[in-house]
């Protein structure tokens, strides 16, 4: 994935603009559903176009919602923005950040920190920012996670990057992108995706996006229970929602 830069904070994935060709394609194959009354008022800006980004972005796309891309060089976006059709932009952070109602946050996890030092103060004008980044050791470095682990763990690390934001961390226990499609809209039981926040307006933005996403959100607690919401944990990987709530209750 990409290095964020201070001055510019534009975000591309060298893997994820290779992943993008396919997305147009994906984004074909998905039965077009009616816009819930409100996406009318909520666009979605998505830092980060990389595999997962780029994959939930579609999602929304499909469910109605408008969504502005980031990219470095928004001109690597445009097979992806034209599979997806009018309802996909992309650009700059910046731009996205002023064209979202909803921020989302898809790109390495130490990129927050600079996305706070740049635009902290319009981020608290969010009703949601969904943190769907997680740390990793193999690419952000031991010393990294352990400061994140120090902190609480991812959820109250990305609520001091981002002081004042009304956070949801969601989609973090999926994985790699590639299975969110396949487990999207599953007939049957649905596939869960644990969310944690503390403040309740976002979180119920953030269920009815999850939910029109092909999801079924289950609040597992606040920002502290994001500790969970990484890899390697209980939580992580595919779970019914009933299963994550029995998980949840051994974790508090």
């Amino acid at each position: 994935m990409e290095e964020t830069r201070a001055d510019d904070m534009r975000v591309v994935s060298r893997r994820g603009f290779v992943a993008t060709l396919g997305i147009g394609l994906f984004a074909a194959s998905l039965p077009r559903r009616a816009p819930a009354a409100e996406t009318e008022s909520r666009k979605i800006g998505m830092i980060g176009a990389g595999r997962e980004g780029s994959v939930l972005g579609a999602l929304f796309i499909k469910a109605g919602y408008p969504v502005f891309f980031t990219s470095r060089h928004p001109e690597a976006l445009q097979g992806l923005v034209s599979g997806l059709g009018s309802l996909a932009q992309a650009g700059s952070v910046a731009d996205a950040i002023t064209f979202g109602d909803v921020v989302a946050l898809v790109v390495p996890y130490p990129a927050i920190e600079e996305i706070g030092r740049s635009f902290a103060g319009a981020l608290t004008q969010k009703p949601l920012v969904l943190d769907v980044s997680n740390p990793s050791a193999r690419r952000d470095g031991d010393a990294f996670v352990q400061r994140v682990t120090a902190e609480g763990g991812a959820g109250l690390m990305t609520a001091k990057l981002l002081p004042g934001a009304r956070i949801v961390r969601a989609f973090n226990n999926l994985g790699v992108g590639a299975q969110l499609p396949t487990f999207a809209h599953r007939p049957g039981d649905p596939v869960g995706v644990p969310i944690a926040g503390d403040d309740p307006d976002a979180i119920a933005i953030a269920e009815r996006l999850i939910r029109a996403a092909g999801f079924e959100p289950v609040l597992v607690g606040g920002l502290a229970m994001g500790r969970y919401l990484v890899p390697g944990t209980p939580l992580a990987g595919v779970h019914t929602p009933a299963e994550i709530r029995q998980i949840a209750a051994t974790l508090h």
